[in-house]
């Protein structure tokens, strides 16, 4: 073998070994990387998942719950997000509320991240961002960017078909780790089947009389900028659905029925198996559209895709896009709208459960900007510093 060869087998060697190590930290940064939460002064507590049931003790789905007690008697609301962790809306809503929101009748809890495993990984093929970041009065606030379901390191192996405990409904193997297809969860199952049921241990001992889980979804999905309601909180999501439609939304949002014969989503079980209404909210995000272009993280929080937008003037979507896109700022800002008007509306059908909030900036305000209401990390109290 002349030298010629063998220098060229070197050098390959070399850029292979490099580009394996870089790939290597770059898996390793988007695990390992560490979200601080600013508590704000209406956090008066913070406790872990497993507090409530130690099946989900020692897993990476072991995750903090925020809680603001005003200690005045009223109701108690549960706001999940990450259920989904490819829909960055619900951690920005759930960070901005911990950061700014007291609560002053009842209880709020907030649970920033439910399914961490699958901010651990993103999707194969799909050439998605590790990290999403905003702009914030300080620098840059930044999140991990993942899958929709649990990752295959934390939930192994998947089942040839999957049956959905207790109804025995048969679901798509991969939905063993969606966790929006394992309420209400089995103790002894694999990862998301067991966060489910942790959950639902929380919902019973803090007496939950309201759930929301934060979702988005792409524009070619029927259920779009929608409340999903269990049939007993039906009445409470229309009048969200119609006071928001007509008072402060430029696209409707609407209101739909949970489907009774679809099991696992947890508009259906969460309600089925305990006192709790459980809603279910849904966004635009043409991230998630098949028919995108690029996917980079300007996609995700611009909303914005010509192709997408293309595909709108041909009657193929099932939500309005136009140039100025979804852009996060509005799919936050009508995150919180429709949480807090559920407290309203809530309270009023339910006088024994009001929960009143204050210092939540107005949907105007956040659609304006939101960099003014995370606060920096680093001349926080360290006590108030928590990761998740």
């Amino acid at each position: 073998m002349d030298k010629k060869t063998v220098c060229i087998k070197i050098i390959a060697v070399i850029v292979v070994v490099a580009c394996m190590a870089t790939a290597g930290y770059l898996f390793w940064e988007h695990r390992n990387y560490k979200e601080p939460v600013v508590l704000g002064d209406g956090v008066t507590e913070v406790k872990k998942l497993s507090d409530y049931s130690d099946v989900v003790k020692g897993t990476i789905n072991d995750c903090n719950v925020y809680i603001m007690d005003s200690g005045v008697e009223g109701g108690t609301m549960l706001v999940f997000a990450r259920t989904h962790p490819e829909e960055p809306t619900g951690p920005m809503v759930t960070n901005l509320m911990i950061e700014n929101m007291k609560v002053t009748q009842g209880k709020v809890i907030i649970v920033n991240s439910l399914n961490t495993s699958g901010t651990t990984y993103t999707r194969n093929g799909e050439a998605y961002p590790r990290f999403f970041t905003y702009e914030t009065d300080w620098g840059v606030k930044k999140w991990r960017y993942g899958d929709r379901t649990a990752s295959p390191l934390d939930s192994w192996p998947d089942p040839e078909v999957y049956l959905h405990y207790p109804s025995g409904q048969s679901l798509a193997y991969m939905d063993i780790r969606n966790a929006n297809r394992n309420w209400p969860g089995k103790e002894g199952g694999l990862l998301t089947e067991r966060t489910a049921y942790a959950m639902m241990q929380l919902i019973e001992q803090e007496g939950v009389d309201l759930s929301l889980d934060l979702h988005e979804a792409e524009l070619e999905y029927t259920v779009e900028n929608t409340i999903v309601a269990h049939q007993r909180g039906t009445d409470v999501a229309a009048m969200v659905s119609m006071t928001l439609t007509a008072t402060t939304f430029d696209v409707p949002v609407g209101a739909e029925f949970s489907p009774l014969s679809l099991h696992g989503l947890c508009h259906r079980e969460v309600g089925d198996y305990s006192d709790c209404i459980p809603f279910l909210v849904e966004v635009a995000e043409p991230m998630l559209d098949r028919i995108r272009g690029i996917t980079d993280e300007q996609l995700l929080m611009s909303g914005k895709d010509v192709f997408v937008i293309e595909a709108g003037k041909h009657g193929l979507l099932y939500a309005p896009i136009d140039e100025n896109g979804w852009p996060i700022e509005k799919r936050v800002a009508r995150h919180v709208a429709v949480t807090t008007s559920l407290m309203d509306f809530f309270g009023q059908l339910h006088p024994e459960a009001v929960i009143t909030v204050e210092g939540l900036p107005t949907y105007q305000e956040m659609l304006e900007g939101l960099g003014s209401y995370y606060h920096d990390p680093a001349t926080a109290d360290p006590s108030r510093i928590y990761y998740d």
